[in-house]
């Protein structure tokens, strides 16, 4: 495997101390490795959200399809994230989106951001998924003064581009809807999207998956593929051969699979910080009691919510190495951040503390098409930390690139291959001086 990250990254280790794992009646399904050749019609490397939904989507039109994860569905990013639904598969902004590609272009992708929202809510309400959902779209909040200006010309794009309305919250009123703290100077609310608990999704999409008849294999690392009658997968203990191939790894794939993707995805670590159970006092005495999801306005973004059992959620970026003393400094990073923002409870204990990699990709647009020079092959990654929606979309989308149907809003510029980071495998090396200029600016 060719990794930009520690081993350490690729180990259990980050998610050691997560949360999510305690909600679950029974741990998630853990399937046998692949011993021995099997055929199909597709194989999909990954079986996260983007993994998971392509299967879906193919096994519903009929298609054999056998998925590989190299550890187990959902170990990656679809099982450690905030569960935040919501817009953002990119980070450009709208006039750098229309500016480069057009408008034709950029309204594809407001369709594409609301259809991904859709697509979530279609599988559970299909699925019938109790996935503990809250949240009438989300918030954002500004973490100085001077950013509320930003805070409104960011809620009149909003409106711009999904054609419905904001409500800004000015920071006098804030307490009055349930969000009070010294750390934010204003709020808008936007009504797309909603929070879910990310592993019980995860849980609900392998079993829908499964029982349409997907054959799922745990620890079965790819080592390499040739392409001969179709596709030749070669395991540790197995082969696949296969008509197409699709690959759904997102930031925990590797660059020598394929070798045309090498150093056009950069991985970047998110953590996140979950508080014990707040009582009604507590919360009463810090006074935030909002359901809503919230972001705030720093580049290196704050993401937060009160969960349905009354703990607080709060993730973080800024993260450059996966090692044992840069996680315990991250989470104490985190739990200053976390004292700082609701002052209230700094006696409150904070329990959980995780970590995993989101992907992005130069031009900060989302990947979702064909390999050059695979015919045959498909791939989606790069969804900014908007994966729990972007993912499973870009899933679907690579399997109607891969059935030949075009059934969902997919901008071309979605499927031109990314460009390479300028550094080639040491581009992780641009991150420090990147995130210490964004530290200073969200200070500024």
């Amino acid at each position: 495997m060719s990794r930009i990250y520690e081993p350490l990254a690729y180990g259990n280790r980050p998610i050691r101390d997560r949360y999510w794992d305690s909600t679950l009646t029974s741990p998630l399904p853990v399937y046998p490795p692949l011993r021995g050749h099997i055929t199909c019609d597709f194989a999909i490397i990954g079986g996260g959200y983007t993994g998971l939904s392509a299967a879906l989507t193919l096994a519903e039109a009929g298609a054999d399809v056998v998925i590989v994860d190299a550890k187990s569905p959902g170990w990656g990013a679809s099982g450690r994230n905030g569960g935040l639904v919501s817009t953002g598969m990119t980070k450009q902004s709208d006039d750098a989106i229309e500016r480069r590609y057009g408008a034709g272009e950029a309204r594809l992708l407001y369709d594409a951001e609301r259809s991904a929202i859709d697509l979530v809510e279609q599988y559970i309400d299909r699925f019938d998924l109790d996935v503990e959902r809250h949240s009438h779209g989300y918030s954002c909040v500004a973490h100085r003064p001077s950013a509320i200006a930003e805070l409104k010309d960011y809620g009149a794009d909003y409106q711009r581009r999904y054609g419905l309305p904001y409500r800004f919250v000015p920071k006098e009123e804030m307490a009055a809807h349930g969000m009070n703290s010294p750390d934010f100077h204003a709020a808008v609310d936007l009504p797309l999207g909603f929070a879910l608990n990310p592993i019980k999704f995860l849980a609900g999409l392998t079993k829908a998956a499964e029982a349409a008849g997907v054959r799922i294999f745990s620890h079965t690392t790819v080592e390499d593929v040739t392409p001969e009658n179709g596709f030749q997968l070669k395991t540790p203990e197995g082969r696949i051969s296969a008509t197409k191939l699709l690959f759904a790894t997102n930031g925990y794939g590797s660059d020598h699979l394929p070798r045309r993707f090498a150093a056009r995805y950069l991985p970047v670590q998110s953590n996140i910080l979950v508080s014990r159970p707040l009582s009604e006092a507590e919360l009463a005495q810090q006074g935030w009691t909002s359901r809503q999801m919230v972001c705030d306005s720093r580049t290196l973004l704050h993401y937060f919510r009160l969960l349905p059992d009354n703990r607080m959620l709060l993730g973080l970026r800024g993260s450059v190495r996966v090692s044992e003393a840069n996680i315990e400094r991250t989470r104490a990073k985190a739990r200053a951040d976390f004292d700082r923002m609701f002052p209230a409870w700094q006696h409150v204990e904070t329990p959980y503390f995780w970590s995993g990699l989101i992907c992005m990709t130069r031009a900060l647009v989302p990947f979702a098409g064909a390999v050059p020079g695979m015919d045959g092959a498909y791939a989606a990654f790069g969804y900014h930390g908007g994966g729990v929606a972007g993912a499973p979309y870009s899933g679907a989308l690579i399997a109607d690139l891969a059935l030949g149907q075009n059934r969902r809003p997919h901008p071309l510029f979605m499927q031109q291959l990314p460009h390479r980071f300028e550094l080639g495998r040491f581009r992780r090396a641009s991150l420090p001086p990147a995130f210490a200029w964004y530290n200073l600016k969200d200070r500024l």
